[in-house]
């Protein structure tokens, strides 16, 4: 793969030799380098400063004279791999039904799973492919995918072998993470032990000799897991080297902060319903460097359900890492859209642009485990990078939320779009 010396960049975004977890504070440092060049060597970045300071090169020139390049978007949670939209859902809400109500009446996780188990595999990649395509085109360039529409044996294992296909076939990088623990199945219904045991029993080993997952993930909710079920099915999984990313506090508050703080979670996601004990543990963890995660905030959930919003700003305040993502799914975020993910953060959780665009790229990154190959413009690491279309300014990107900024997109050094 030939090098390329990009130049004439009107503004380099997030660039830095070396990068962290940012938390708190830090969060809303965004280096950037007006009037830059950058150089791709193969698939990495190599070097990168201001045009005033540039080496001579013999690399292929490209002149991207008014564009912003940034890197790309890390989609942390998402359940792209499912069989079929639940649009009928979405009517039922606008009538009023609640999401929970709609899951006590079969529908929710139950309707996607009973869709998928009717699927073949083949068409679940079909779909999946697809959907990665379109993502990608709008800037993502790493992407987690959770299991959990199965909730049998055989369907949790056919959706975590189609995500391992995806990381096979697809130049973006892909993480897996195991989500049998979603809901009860309705033949479990009022046999929760019987149901955990069938994961630990059954599904564990078999992900395991497969190298199906790199993360477990439980759905720590009322009506679903309870922070002691959560944490033995976690502790199973940890066995086989998968490290807890958790569903918590989307609904209620009812202990998954302390189960996933214990377990020392990769990630807390969702957190819509945080009291002020729950903002003050996760950031004193965070602050006395005891807990070293991230709080995955999911604004487009929040939005799709007509839900409070995730309190971005106590968070940040108390000293905690946030990430962005999408929660791509049929039933409370269906779509993949990252740069509306970074517009609601601003619009709706009063975070800064640079504050928001940290949380997508380079927290967003570390929330899967990649903050050392994505997530900034520093040496060594992957080149996916986003170009965008001529603009003003960067907090253009999140203030034109329904325009499309984005000229091309790179992924492992080349091109896409």
């Amino acid at each position: 793969m030939p090098s390329t010396l990009i130049t004439h960049i009107k503004c380099l975004v997030n660039t830095r030799e070396t990068s962290g977890i940012l938390y708190g504070n830090a969060l809303a440092e965004l280096p950037c380098i007006n009037n830059a060049w950058l150089l791709v060597e193969d698939d990495e970045i190599a070097a990168f400063g201001s045009m005033n300071n540039m080496p001579l090169n013999t690399a292929e020139t490209l002149n991207v004279s008014g564009q912003f390049v940034l890197p790309a978007w890390c989609d942390s949670h998402t359940h792209l791999v499912f069989a079929a939209s639940r649009e009928e859902e979405f009517v039922d809400k606008i009538k009023g039904l609640s999401y929970a109500e709609i899951a006590a009446n079969g529908g929710g996780i139950l309707n996607s799973a009973q869709k998928l188990n009717e699927t073949s595999e083949d068409e679940l990649f079909a779909r999946a492919w697809q959907r990665l395509d379109e993502v990608r085109k709008l800037g993502t360039g790493a992407i987690e995918i959770k299991s959990g529409y199965g909730l049998t044996v055989e369907g949790e294992l056919k959706m975590l072998r189609v995500v391992k296909k995806l990381k096979e076939k697809s130049t973006l990088h892909i993480r897996s993470t195991f989500l049998g623990a979603h809901t009860y199945p309705l033949p479990y219904k009022n046999n929760h032990t019987g149901y955990i045991d069938q994961i630990i029993d059954e599904m564990l080993p078999v992900i395991a000799t497969e190298k199906l997952a790199d993360y477990i993930d439980v759905f720590c909710e009322k009506d679903f897991f309870s922070p002691e079920e959560t944490e033995k099915i976690c502790r199973a999984g940890m066995q086989y080297g998968l490290k807890p990313k958790l569903h918590v506090n989307q609904l209620n508050s009812i202990g998954g902060i302390e189960t996933g703080l214990q377990l020392n979670a990769l990630s807390l996601d969702h957190l819509e319903t945080m009291t002020d004990q729950d903002i003050a543990l996760v950031g004193d963890a965070s602050r006395n460097g005891n807990w070293k995660g991230i709080c995955t905030l999911l604004p487009t959930a929040a939005f799709f359900l007509r839900m409070s919003y995730q309190p971005a700003r106590k968070l940040i305040n108390a000293g905690c890492a946030i990430a962005l993502a999408t929660d791509y799914n049929p039933g409370s975020s269906p779509g993949g859209n990252m740069n509306f993910v970074v517009s609601l953060a601003c619009i709706q959780m009063k975070m800064l642009p640079e504050e928001a665009i940290n949380a997508a790229t380079l927290n967003g990154a570390y929330a899967m485990g990649l903050g050392d190959t994505l997530g900034s413009i520093t040496p060594g690491k992957k080149a996916n990078l986003i170009f965008t279309r001529p603009i003003s300014s960067l907090a253009y990107l999140p203030y034109a939320f329904s325009t499309n900024c984005i000229n091309r997109v790179m992924i492992a050094g080349e091109f896409i779009s």
